[in-house]
């Protein structure tokens, strides 16, 4: 139960701070100033960041990013990602706090190296989840629905790998993010006020790219 930000270093501490000033300042300028986006754009990166050192407490601003991301996409209609983040995302944000906690050691959880077998069978089982939700979200009538629908699998080998505590986790957001990054996008063409979050889910990327290398790293010693 360690204060998470002594765990961090000098660089990642600027790392940190020049990812909430870019998001705060690109929201800020932008023709609608959305308070909620600003928080939840924070807390998600301050949640990378600390995932990042393997810290546990990553995973409970997930769960807080999980809610408010939800409340967003509900407020501008991209039911798909709200359905997303509230039945899988934040269900599996809880378990995986639960399991750092469990198998943390000082302020860095234990890394678990997973074996091939594991690792095609988690992506096996994206399969039949994707499917179920892609009929969900097509009843919805959601729009942009083949991104989507990829959205739903990067977010479950996303959260499973995060679960599973392997480095796996930060290359299923990565990818994520560039699923998301298109959706946001997409919305911008017709509504430059979206414009914003797709900056927040570039920042995002960035981040995410330096916690794998940062789990490799770990995994290497």
């Amino acid at each position: 139960m360690n204060n998470p930000i002594k765990s961090l270093s000098k660089k990642e501490i600027c790392l940190w701070i020049v990812s909430i000033l870019i998001i705060i300042l690109s929201n800020v300028f932008s023709s609608r100033v959305d308070v909620l986006t600003i928080i939840a754009a924070c807390v998600g990166i301050t949640s990378l960041v600390f995932a990042a050192k393997g810290n546990a407490w990553a995973q409970i601003l997930m769960i807080i990013f999980a809610i408010l991301y939800s409340i967003i996409s509900y407020r501008l209609h991209y039911y798909g990602e709200m359905i997303t983040y509230l039945g899988m995302s934040l269900p599996m944000a809880i378990f995986s706090a639960i399991t750092w906690f469990k198998n943390s050691s000082g302020d860095a959880v234990k890394i678990e190296r997973l074996s091939y077998k594991k690792i095609i069978f988690v992506i096996l089982l994206s399969i039949p989840v994707t499917v179920g939700f892609y009929f969900i979200l097509k009843a919805l009538n959601t729009p942009n629905l083949f991104f989507s629908t990829i959205s739903i699998t990067t977010s479950f080998l996303a959260s499973t790998f995060t679960l599973l505590r392997t480095s796996l986790y930060a290359v299923g957001y990565a990818l994520n993010d560039l699923v998301l990054i298109i959706l946001w996008t997409l919305a911008s063409i017709v509504d430059l006020v979206y414009l914003p979050v797709v900056l927040n889910f570039v920042i995002f990327f960035f981040n995410d790219l330096y916690g794998f290398f940062s789990w490799r790293k770990r995994e290497g010693n």
